[in-house]
């Protein structure tokens, strides 16, 4: 099998790394050191139709195939992995709302997604429920025609600024998905600082105290929270973080073939150094290899082929450890100046380690992905 990108795909990633280059990229350092996206940047995505990438035109949205949507995840996180995080929780609450979501929910929240009017976050995290989704504590109890909600929500990415909230909740017991607005009563939030990478991300911890909503706002049944819901949104989520991983591995390379044509050492430049070579050439590969499976896995999205979900875990588990491995490289490379905030590598390599936490652990990756082969002997 051979992919290749179409003529369009092609020009839209020209597009897309015109406005990292331009926009993103000057930005990124200082969007890191004051933990803030700059919400001109925000509205500058919407109106390139970015922040609707994963929805049909017939909502307002761009109608991107997944190829393409995973070529502007890898140049936005290229440039950023913030902003690419807020791209990330964006389409998985907008995605679960179209598969899943009533007509009313559709008909008023996608064209609002889309448009940038309303900016989504993902509230699933816990403080005591990580990776184990279907532990979640907070609970919904139906109370005439409302739901009241109670219980804290952790690590919720753009949960500063964040309008609409997709939450999970148990309801009778079971894991259960609901919408959230900010201003509805007995919600709130809390600024969270201090992280180690993505610090453009603005994370939040969410709180509901008797909070209130319209039974309307129920997703989908009681009981599908998790296995529905949550299953659709964070397998778009795994698919974005790989193509992202794939921005920051790419980012690291060019950053270190940039400096070690300048470094002057021992009598000759960086580059011609064999231990340099050599650490480049598995930049180089593992760049490239890493991209092929992103590329494999958005052509099975396109199709419909029931083993995207597979190949996805599989990108997303070899983009993120990729990730890791060459930012410490392109660190290395870098010597003392790479620990500088006045090179980048060193936030590449911050949030490179991130990735391989969120939307499924390196480790839950590797349970997955092993207990598949077994099941396909």
């Amino acid at each position: 099998m051979r992919i290749e990108l179409t003529t369009q795909q092609e020009n839209d990633r020209e597009g897309f790394r015109a406005f990292v280059d331009s926009r993103v990229v000057p930005q990124a350092d200082l969007m890191d050191q004051q933990e803030q996206t700059p919400r001109d940047l925000i509205d500058e995505m919407a109106k390139r139709g970015y922040l609707g990438a994963v929805l049909p035109k017939e909502f307002g949205g761009a109608g991107m195939d997944a190829i393409t949507c995973g070529i502007l995840y890898e140049e936005i996180g290229r440039g950023c992995s913030s902003l690419r995080s807020l791209l990330t929780v964006h389409h998985m609450v907008a995605t679960a709302i179209l598969k899943w979501g009533s007509k009313i929910q559709k008909e008023y929240l996608l064209p609002r997604l889309a448009s940038g009017a309303m900016i989504a976050a993902f509230g699933l995290s816990e403080p005591e429920a990580g990776s184990d989704a279907a532990s979640v504590q907070t609970t919904a109890v139906l109370r005439g025609d409302s739901y009241v909600l109670k219980g804290t929500k952790k690590w919720i990415t753009y949960g500063q600024i964040a309008d609409l909230f997709l939450i999970f909740a148990r309801c009778d017991e079971q894991p259960t998905a609901f919408l959230v607005e900010r201003t509805r009563p007995g919600f709130s939030t809390r600024a969270i600082s201090g992280m180690l990478g993505v610090r453009g991300s603005m994370l939040a911890e969410l709180r509901l105290e008797d909070c209130v909503i319209p039974k309307d706002n129920l997703v989908c049944r009681v009981g599908l929270g998790i296995s529905h819901v949550a299953g659709t949104a964070l397998d778009l989520g795994r698919y974005s973080v790989a193509c992202g991983c794939v921005g920051i591995a790419q980012a690291c390379l060019d950053a270190s073939l940039d400096y070690t044509s300048k470094r002057w050492q021992f009598g000759s430049y960086l580059k011609d150094h064999q231990l340099i070579q050599q650490m480049i050439t598995g930049m180089v590969t593992n760049t490239k290899a890493a991209r092929l499976l992103c590329y494999h896995a958005g052509s099975l999205r396109d199709s419909r082929d029931p083993r995207a979900i597979m190949e996805t875990s599989i990108a997303k588990y070899f983009a993120s450890t990729t990730a890791t491995r060459v930012a410490n490289d392109a660190v290395q490379v870098h010597g003392a100046n790479g620990c500088s905030n006045d090179y980048p590598v060193q936030r590449y390599a911050r949030d490179a380690r991130i990735m391989e936490i969120i939307e499924g652990s390196t480790q839950i990756q590797q349970i997955n992905i092993a207990r598949d082969a077994y099941d396909a002997r």
